[in-house]
């Protein structure tokens, strides 16, 4: 620990001093078997074995071992594998260096308020943990990163936002920074660091451009486009799975992760309470549905029994059944019968959609999403009660299921309104004017 007004270690444990310049000079000269140079604090032992010493933020020693130096170093024949001592020794000083920040939140940084926000929530969803990475590295390349946190002011977010986007980054791109902003900003007001959050505003009132929007299709043209597959010789086999996304609304992720335990063709239910998803690497996992409201049962209309029936029915076991995360069984198999995954799907529907649009005058966009969409809207239409619609979409809040999935189309709203026109007739029918003022008869 460094003691203020002087270039002196204090080691509280054995009330010494220790003259830094000197223990520099020192470690100059130290050097491994293999004649390299070892920083302040490493030495390595008889047995060939490395040592760190270390200091926390409140003085007391520490040591940590490796039987390596460096990553690139190979472990000595019988001695147990683990991280490099310099490895190590980056992760300690990250963790000091967090520590030093938090007891002094004047210096804070935006970065350091976004990893201090982000620390608790990592290792916990694969994507997640994609994106947080994604937002660290565009602040630590961004000169507002640096930016102390207690001078933030909206104007200055609002501003950086319109510089990201002259930059050329996108407003998804630009939502998804800000969806991490906000809350870590929060989290400072909570702990008293500032008084008010600088991210409480509109995306919309700063950033123009926009992401491409994925409407849902309308009844000619989801009639129209479930007839084309039906119908195409080679798609017409991706048909009961289509019509299942179409027909249940569920988050690809979840459709994916069906096994066949979470069928009950007796009760007409479909149990969902996890997603399955894939690494980049190529490594399945499982994970808990988007929220904690994604774990739900939902029923099968008749079209979607009937589909279900057919895929438990054509369903050709493979040789051995993948198991991931204590899941086996998964209903939809690639060619070499491993479970298929979202970018399977989108894949397929992008390659469905092109070939219909190059026979069909008017263009549609399809993706899982789409159908997603899609069915929510048509429940929506059907009048279906909008607490149940949300559940059945596996909604954490009332607003997603109205704002982001329930499109409604000028065509739509004509009908609508002719639906409820006679009624509308009546009840005002039974008023009469009188003298400027509206009085029921």
């Amino acid at each position: 620990m460094l003691v203020p007004g002087g270039n002196v270690r204090y080691n509280p444990t054995h009330e010494k001093q220790i003259n830094i310049k000197e223990e520099n000079n020192m470690s100059r000269n130290r050097r491994d078997s293999k004649g390299r140079v070892l920083r302040e604090g490493e030495s390595q032992r008889k047995d060939g074995n490395y040592m760190y010493r270390y200091y926390d933020a409140a003085g007391v020693e520490h040591f940590v071992y490796s039987w390596r130096l460096t990553e690139a170093d190979r472990t000595p024949a019988g001695k147990k594998k683990g991280p490099s001592l310099r490895e190590k020794e980056e992760r300690i000083n990250a963790e000091l260096e967090k520590a030093k920040v938090a007891s002094c939140p004047d210096k804070m940084t935006v970065l350091d308020l976004v990893e201090k926000y982000l620390t608790p929530k990592r290792g916990k969803n694969y994507n997640s943990d994609v994106n947080y990475d994604y937002v660290c590295g565009i602040l630590r390349k961004e000169e507002f990163g640096g930016y102390l946190v207690k001078n933030i002011k909206p104007s200055d977010a609002k501003g950086w936002f319109a510089k990201l986007e002259r930059d050329g980054k996108g407003y998804s791109v630009i939502h998804c920074v800000r969806g991490v902003l906000r809350p870590a900003f929060e989290m400072a007001v909570e702990d008293e660091l500032i008084l008010r959050n600088p991210f409480q505003f509109k995306l919309e009132s700063v950033i123009s451009v926009r992401s491409e929007s994925r409407e849902a299709l309308n009844r000619e043209d989801e009639k129209d486009f479930m007839e084309f597959v039906s119908n195409d010789e080679h798609y017409q086999r991706y048909y009961d799975e289509i019509l299942i996304l179409l027909g249940t609304g569920l988050r690809i992720g979840e459709f994916c992760g069906l096994t066949v335990h979470d069928i009950d063709m007796k009760k007409r239910e479909i149990r969902i309470d996890h997603q399955l998803l894939r690494k980049r690497d190529g490594t399945y996992y499982i994970t808990t549905p988007k929220t904690e409201s994604g774990k739900r049962t939902l029923y099968m209309s008749n079209m979607v029994y009937d589909a279900f029936g057919r895929v438990l029915e054509n369903r050709k076991a493979p040789k051995v059944e993948m198991m991931v995360d204590g899941k086996s069984g998964f209903l939809f198999l690639d060619m070499n019968g491993r479970p298929k995954v979202a970018l399977h799907y989108q894949h397929l529907l992008k390659r469905i959609a092109n070939k219909y649009n190059a026979c069909h005058d008017k263009k549609i966009k399809v993706c899982p999403h789409v159908l997603r969409h899609t069915f929510c809207t048509r429940m929506e239409q059907m009048n279906m009660p909008l607490k149940s619609l949300q559940y059945v979409m596996g909604h954490a809040d009332f607003e997603t299921t109205m704002n982001v999935y329930a499109h409604v189309d000028a065509e739509q709203a004509v009908k609508d309104m002719r639906l409820i026109d006679g009624g509308l007739t009546e009840f005002y029918s039974s008023f009469t004017r009188n003298e400027g003022k509206v009085i029921p008869r």
